[in-house]
């Protein structure tokens, strides 16, 4: 090894220099220079590799945040959905009783007021058959009294005479006088 003499003496930088040199090998170069490199990129870029990885774990966990609080939210509104999909199905077969209820209702008042249409018929027929019937017997009244006063009058006047004639009319005015006298 060289002394600090000859290194500190100005002609001693010659040799110094001229034992620098430039060294060809490339591969034991390019070993240094690499070695220098990841020294260099490890001492000044840990801490941009740090701060990196740290905003790198910081939008991870947001984004991990975000999709649980959209889960969450998601879940609440499945679960609100499946409450109001219940109220729903509940007031359809709600709806769905009270429809029947009604056509049941409805189908009674419907028999009901047949009936009463049917009574109120077979009244009315009957009301009728009544009417007819008094109808009938009137005229056939009117028929038997019509023929048995032409018989009776067909009789009379074959038995009339005139001295019959005289004697219903006598009897007829004292009928009429009799009952004058009542009166008075």
């Amino acid at each position: 090894m060289r002394s600090v003499s000859e290194i500190a003496s100005p002609s001693s930088c010659w040799t110094l220099a001229a034992n620098i040199g430039l060294n060809t090998n490339i591969l034991e170069i390019n070993l240094i220079n690499l070695i220098l490199v990841l020294v260099i990129l490890f001492y000044y870029g840990k801490g941009v590799l740090i701060n990196i990885s740290e905003n790198r774990k910081r939008t991870i966990m947001n984004t991990i945040q975000d999709a649980e609080g959209r889960h969450k939210e998601a879940t609440e509104k499945l679960l609100g959905a499946r409450t109001r999909l219940k109220q729903a199905k509940l007031k359809a077969d709600e709806i769905r009783i009270n429809g029947l209820t009604q056509v049941d209702k409805e189908q009674r008042n419907l028999v009901d007021a047949a009936d009463e249409d049917s009574k109120r018929l077979e009244d009315s027929k009957n009301y009728t058959i009544r009417f007819e019937k008094q109808r009938a017997i009137e005229q056939v009244r009117q028929q038997v009294s019509r023929l048995a006063s032409e018989r009776a009058l067909e009789s009379l006047k074959g038995r009339l005479d005139k001295d019959l004639h005289l004697r219903v009319i006598d009897y007829q005015i004292g009928l009429l006088g009799a009952m004058g006298n009542i009166s008075n």
